[in-house]
């Protein structure tokens, strides 16, 4: 059975005029047509004329003097068009009409007066009387100027309203921290942004200069309280950290205030002049927990580097990893002649190809795929590429795999780094810098105690050659640093992950503490220590503050915006195998000498003969492919006699 029932005319109408239908064409309407603009631009001219025409009638007064007045008055539009043309008043997108569209109908409205103001005292001149009353001119002119600016301003006003309106979309309401030239550049890029993130509601000001002020028309708070006291008082969910004026100390205050009380925090880097809006709103990111790393930048001695790579031929092992990539990547800075990245992870080094093949540079770059343990492989690529500058940054480093596997730690990290050095020996390298870690530091673990076995190696080649006396020996170096924040396998993309997942997130003990930096800066300082070296030294970085873990994971979980312990859950796991509390930079017997650079020291540590340490590496390298774990690990400990094992099944390798 039909229904034949007609729809109510006035439910059409108001569906037709809806806002989401209007809010659907104005969406849907693309950029007007110049000739359009023009067209639009004309008829405000003309209203403009007929406003001044009949005000100065009204008055008695004649705006035109002369009989040919279809002549004159078609002459005056045609000039405008030619400002119009002249200075491009019609190329601009009414509905992002900025000051600069302003300026230059401003300028086409004053060419114009001025053109006819000479016209008239010329016309005078010769004639003896005038074409137009110069008052009239003048308010015509004004009347002109304010049509045109104050029409694109309303397009421009319409267009935001229904651009920024959601229907099924609520923003998060946000403060911007700041009230210099940045952070109106970000307010206004993200007001124009689309889709909108943000519903800007305030700006902060902590100085307090501007509290009966508004910006972009909305109100300046001022900093009187804790900030999250002032955002619960206008109801916002975030703050955008913008006044460039701050320093480090300054926002760790502010993230660590808002981070409390579950305030999302974004940031945004220092704006320049010639950023666009789009840019300067895809800039605008939720803060990372590297930025919260209480680290004073790293000042370094460029000169010194260069000298180093420029025009050399460097070999980096273990390329393809986190470390190994950074000073891929560095050292391209420098125009060394050719870099030869070296790894036997084939996919991770593939990507690391195709990322260097944008590089802008003349450097050389040659991929080699190949085992640090294998010689032969290793003696091919030193004899083909006859390299100046090494730096090893080729390992094995988890902790628990290597405690299962000593053997191959044993393989990799010693062996790998015997062959190389060896090798840097035989065709007279410059420098080696070898990549150690703080886990070399009174070892509680193999892979610990395989890196400190590598140092102590190295040591040995450089005390034998300065023993010998040999002239241009190649320098070995080791430097030694922490955690670094976002490498492969560290907890910030482990946690990352499991945040994500939706928790829990797993920490070994409550207690445990780790110095962390982030990958650029320890990159950075490898460099520095390998140009400053001399030979023979174990350079240390000043990590700066040690970080309890379970602090990170909570800042972590706050950043994501969830609560601790309720939102995502922290669960205690228990120390792994080999793992400690904390981790060392020094041994019990070491010294530290400073040097010109204030992140970098240099440990005295006690050196070993090399003849004896050679002769017990060899063996131990040859037993490691078949004695077991516990006959491979008590071979470790009486080369490096401070490696106690701790949480592993080798502490009773220590009972005496």
């Amino acid at each position: 059975m039909k229904n034949n029932t007609k729809p109510d005319s006035s439910s059409i109408d108001g569906e037709i005029f809806s806002r989401t239908n209007l809010k659907f064409n104005l969406h849907s309407l693309g950029y007007l047509p110049r000739w359009i603009i023009v067209m639009l631009d004309c008829a405000v001219l003309i209203l403009a004329f007929f406003f001044s025409y009949l005000l100065f009638r009204g008055t008695g007064v004649n705006y035109i003097r002369t009989p040919h007045s279809v002549l004159f008055v078609g002459s005056l539009f045609g000039v405008n068009l030619f400002f119009f043309w002249l200075f491009r008043t019609y190329s601009g997108i009414i509905r992002h009409s900025s000051y600069i569209d302003a300026i230059k109908l401003l300028f086409s409205q004053m060419a114009v007066l001025t053109i006819f103001l000479l016209f008239n005292f010329i016309f005078e001149v010769v004639y003896g009387f005038k074409v137009f009353l110069n008052t009239a001119l003048f308010i015509n002119m004004v009347f002109s100027f304010c049509g045109l600016f104050l029409y694109r301003v309303i397009v421009k006003q319409t267009f935001e309203y229904y651009f920024s309106e959601k229907s099924n979309i609520t923003l998060p309401r946000t403060i911007i921290y700041g009230t210099d030239a940045n952070a109106i550049s970000v307010a206004n890029a993200l007001k124009m942004e689309t889709p909108a993130r943000f519903k800007i509601v305030a700006f902060v000001d902590r100085n307090a200069q501007n509290s009966s002020k508004r910006m972009l028309d909305l109100p300046i708070l001022i900093l009187k309280k804790k900030l999250p006291t002032l955002m619960r008082s206008v109801g916002a969910e975030g703050v955008i950290i913008a006044d460039k004026s701050l320093s480090k100390e300054e926002r760790l205050i502010i993230v660590d205030q808002c981070l409390e009380y579950n305030y999302k925090v974004y940031i945004v880097p220092l704006i320049t002049d010639w950023e666009n809006q789009k840019e300067i709103s895809q800039k605008v990111k939720t803060i990372q927990i590297e930025d919260l790393l209480e680290r004073k930048p790293i000042v370094l001695d460029n000169k010194s580097i260069s000298k180093q790579i420029k025009d050399n031929t460097i070999l980096i092992s273990g390329a393809a990893g986190s470390i190994g990539s950074e000073i891929v990547r560095q050292v391209i800075q420098f125009n060394p002649k050719k870099i030869i990245i070296l790894d036997q992870a084939e996919t991770p080094l593939h990507h690391l190809n195709l990322e260097t093949e944008t590089f802008s540079t003349n450097t050389k770059i040659r991929t080699v795929v190949a085992d640090i343990r294998n010689r032969e492989a290793m003696e091919k690529v030193f004899r083909l590429y006859k390299p100046e500058v090494v730096f090893h940054a080729a390992a094995y480093k988890h902790v628990p795999l290597m405690e299962e596997n000593p053997s191959q730690a044993i393989l990799t990290n010693i062996g790998g780094t015997k062959n190389l050095a060896d090798l840097a020996c035989l065709y007279k390298v410059k420098k080696f810098v070898m990549v150690s870690t703080d886990k070399a530091v009174n070892p509680s673990n193999v892979m610990g105690a395989s890196k400190r076995i590598s140092e102590k190696y190295v040591q040995s080649l450089q005390l034998k050659t300065q023993e010998l006396g040999k002239k241009n020996a190649t320098k070995f170096i080791t430097t030694r640093f922490g955690n670094v924040l976002g490498s492969n396998g560290s907890v910030v993309p482990l946690f990352t992950k499991q945040i994500a997942a939706g928790g829990p997130i797993t920490i070994t003990h409550p207690d445990i503490i780790r110095y962390f930096m982030t990958i650029p800066e320890a990159c950075q300082l490898v460099l520095e220590a390998g140009a400053m070296g001399k030979g023979g030294e174990i350079y240390i970085f000043d990590m700066g503050k040690p970080v309890k873990i379970i602090d990170l994971a909570r800042k972590m979980i706050k950043l994501a915006g969830f609560v601790p312990d309720k939102d995502i859950k922290i669960q205690i796991v228990g120390l792994r195998p080999g793992e400690k509390l904390y981790e060392e930079l020094l041994n019990d017997t070491s010294k530290t000498i400073a040097t010109y650079h204030e992140k970098i020291m240099i440990a005295e540590e006690i050196q070993d003969e090399f003849e004896g340490l050679h002769a017990d590496i060899e063996e131990l390298i040859e037993k490691a492919h078949y004695l077991d774990n516990d006959e491979i690990v008590m071979r470790m400990k009486k080369i490096v006699p401070e490696f106690i094992s701790m949480n592993s099944s080798y502490e009773l390798l220590d009972v005496k």
